[in-house]
């Protein structure tokens, strides 16, 4: 019997090889220069999508792929550099980490405008050139 629903395949909460995934995301923070952000959309976007994960699923998850990735970052890397694709930081519930994040990007000459955010085509770092 037929139910004229489509199915909508996998539901990926988490990249299938998580910490490969994790470790992609952070060489690439790692190169995010002084001075300029990265959304954490616009990382995934740098990742190539792994063979398991169809394309469409891919760009549903990715972003917040990364944003789990970065929760675990370790605290060597410039965390604070990555933001949400408003140009805002993203404000994480039981921490005050935004007000940190926003610090340590003023003092790299970020600019925030009344708003909360960055302007993305001044700041945004449109990744590495290799």
């Amino acid at each position: 019997m037929k139910t004229g629903r489509h199915k909508s395949g996998p539901v990926f909460t988490s990249p299938p090889a998580r910490q490969a995934f994790n470790n992609i995301v952070w060489e690439l923070v790692a190169r995010i220069p002084r001075g300029k952000v990265l959304t954490y959309g616009g990382i995934a976007a740098m990742i190539p999508r792994p063979t398991r994960v169809r394309a469409r699923y891919y760009r549903a998850a990715a972003a917040r792929w990364v944003g789990s990735a970065m929760a675990a970052c370790p605290p060597v890397l410039p965390w604070h550099r990555v933001i949400n694709s408003q140009g805002k930081i993203s404000i994480r519930a039981g921490n005050d980490h935004h007000r940190l994040q926003r610090k340590l990007l003023e003092r790299e000459g970020v600019e925030f405008n009344k708003s909360g955010k960055v302007d993305l085509r001044r700041f945004l770092w449109i990744g590495p050139k290799d």
